[in-house]
């Protein structure tokens, strides 16, 4: 107990020369801290909500060499970022980390483009798991019974943010339990079940959408990219995990590595269980449930799928956890309108209430105003790309300018730079790729998202925005 109480308060001194005084209740261990970004990944939300997008742009060959090009550079990035959350432990992490090497102006820009992919990614997470309940639930597919439950997801996840990190923490710690055991279920079910295509299948080439071979398979990443976002969020409880410079690192680190391995095992199983590729293929969005209940049966295939739901309720929790965090340190800085609010913490649960509801109920906003869903993930995986490799790209920049820069516990040596350049690359690839066409609405939205920022920040923000507090200068 005295050696954890010295941890702690040592951990309060470290965000004290950040410029910040410990005000969220710092509860969290090592698997904790990994929990939740493992639960934000969330394998079984996004290959089950995108895998009929997945299909139609690049099929097999999509499921196998996608993840894999996909995993490779996604590890890269999350192995950069890792190395930042270990030199700077706070609850603002990326815009903290572009704001401490760069200045205040590419710290503000950072943190409105995770702000618009936190919101997006809930959007998604939630409107995507209320669509994929409707057939599970027999009800009808109508815009306002989608609408009602996805409200009601969206208040779950709030409400049980709003009661505290000890609660949410536990459910967290079981959501990663839970995926592993889910995903082991689901693999070994079909495995003895019976295959019906041989494993040079996973190399097939298959698309419906009219687009050229190359032109398919690209914007078909959307699938596994859209998985793996969302590892950030060990960062963005830094501010309640114990000992974070080393914790979140290898929270960052193992979330990624362990959603890159069972992801493909689960991808491969899936794809091996279809019968009739050209007939699960225009299923569209209900092909991963209907390949469940063709293999299984109606009823023992849909209790499978029925623990993909669970799953993605978790994640849908594990996400209002990160974002909540970034906006209330966000606001805490005077960086957004109605920052008081935004930044307030209730007084008896330590959790930042006023961030909590206020992306419950944004996030309801943006699902409702854009109709296409694949839109709105390429929304969350661009705007989180680029927030990712802004503190990236910084950090060199500041390097080859001999600018000061903390080195944390948990570092990659010698290998920093050669990694962070492949890391920005991917990065670029990411922002082009995900907002061409069928997707083309994220590109509208995100370019009148940056125009807004321009505006805001010359007209309003620049003069009155002082940054994050940071003593060690």
């Amino acid at each position: 107990m005295k050696n954890e109480q010295d941890q702690l308060k040592r951990d309060a001194e470290e965000l004290a020369k950040l410029g910040y005084s410990q005000e969220l209740l710092r509860g969290l261990g090592g698997f904790s801290n990994f929990a939740v970004a493992f639960s934000v990944i969330s394998i079984l939300t996004g290959i089950s909500q995108l895998y009929g997008y997945g299909l139609q742009h690049g099929g097999p060959s999509q499921m196998f060499w996608g993840w894999l090009i996909v995993g490779f550079f996604t590890l890269l990035v999350s192995l950069s970022m890792a190395e930042l959350a270990s030199a700077y432990p706070t609850a603002g992490a990326l815009y903290h980390w572009s704001s401490f090497l760069g200045g205040k102006t590419i710290g503000w820009f950072t943190a409105c483009f995770n702000a618009i992919g936190m919101f997006a990614i809930l959007a998604g997470i939630d409107f995507g798991l209320a669509k994929f309940l409707i057939p599970l639930l027999h009800l009808p597919d109508t815009a306002l019974v989608v609408n009602c439950l996805y409200a009601l997801l969206l208040f779950s996840h709030a409400f049980l943010n709003y009661r505290g990190i000890k609660i949410v923490g536990w459910l967290n710690d079981f959501s990663a339990i839970y995926h592993v055991a889910v995903i082991f279920l689901l693999i070994t079910a079909l495995a003895i079940k019976g295959f019906h295509q041989p494993l040079s299948f996973l190399t097939k080439f298959n698309a419906t959408d009219g687009f050229s071979m190359p032109y398919s398979f690209m914007v078909g990443l959307l699938l596994a990219q859209w998985t793996m976002t969302g590892y950030d969020a060990s960062a963005h409880v830094t501010e309640e995990t114990i000992d974070p410079g080393r914790r979140a690192p290898w929270g960052i680190f193992f979330a990624v590595v362990l959603s890159l391995f069972s992801g493909l095992f689960m991808l491969m199983a899936v794809t091996l269980s279809i019968p009739d590729l050209a007939e699960f293929t225009a299923k569209g969005d209900s092909a991963f449930l209907d390949i469940f209940r063709y293999n299984l049966g109606n009823e023992f295939g849909s209790i499978v799928v029925g623990l993909v739901a669970g799953a993605m309720w978790l994640c849908g929790l594990a996400g209002m956890t990160s974002a909540s965090r970034m906006v209330y340190a966000f606001a805490r800085d005077n960086g957004l309108p109605m920052s008081r609010m935004l930044s307030k913490v209730h007084f008896k649960y330590k959790t930042p209430s006023g961030a909590i509801w206020s992306l419950s109920f944004l996030a309801l906003v943006l699902a409702f105003s854009i109709k296409m869903y694949s839109a709105v993930v390429s929304i969350a995986t661009v705007a989180l790309y680029i927030s990712y490799g802004l503190p990236i790209a910084t950090r060199i920049w500041a390097r080859y300018h001999g600018k000061h820069e903390k080195i944390g516990p948990w570092n990659l040596g010698k290998w920093s730079n050669f990694v962070s350049i492949l890391a920005i690359i991917w990065v670029l690839v990411v922002t082009v790729v995900f907002m061409l066409p069928p997707n083309e609405q994220a590109a509208s939205v995100m370019g009148i998202f940056f125009i807004t920022l321009v505006l805001l920040w010359f007209f309003y923000v620049k003069n009155k925005y002082a940054g994050p507090q940071y003593i060690e200068r």
